[in-house]
């Protein structure tokens, strides 16, 4: 217990670190009294402290990817990971949360991570640069296709 305790503390002020980068407005914290449960603190709203069941999709979704790379961090004592793959359902997002978790996503690779994500939206579609198109031809083949560049 003590131990998972302990591993919960790392994995939350990796997971902040992130969450500072591409989301200021949040950060999580551990619920009083509970071992695995948290919660998230709202400095917009005064810090307001929140469930993390209150949170949007948006909001959803960009806490999990800063608990993502938190967990990364976490796992890469001497090894830097470096990427990331991410298949969100980004198609549920409303536009204006889109943008946040494009600009999150752009953000990361500004920092260095090489971020895939697999996505039939048509906006991601437009503003990712580099692109690995699948298009599939019948009979079990595809074909493969690299447009853009870095």
């Amino acid at each position: 217990m003590f131990a998972r305790s302990l591993t919960l503390e790392a994995l939350l002020a990796h997971s902040n670190q992130h969450l500072k980068d591409f989301a200021k407005r949040y950060a999580l914290q551990r619920v009083p009294g509970s071992d695995l449960e948290l919660q998230i603190i709202d400095r917009d709203m005064a810090d307001d402290v929140r469930s993390v069941h209150s949170l949007s999709g948006g909001e959803s979704f960009l806490v999990s990817l800063a608990l993502a790379l938190g967990l990364a961090s976490l796992s890469s004592n001497k090894t830097q990971v470096e990427s990331l793959f991410i298949d969100e359902g980004f198609g549920s997002l409303h536009p204006e949360t889109l943008d946040i978790a494009i600009a999150s996503l752009d953000t990361l690779q500004a920092l260095g991570r090489k971020v895939g994500v697999i996505s039939h939206v048509p906006i991601l579609v437009e503003r990712i640069g580099a692109k690995v198109v699948i298009e599939k031809l019948g009979g079990g083949r595809s074909s493969v296709m690299v447009v853009g560049g870095y």
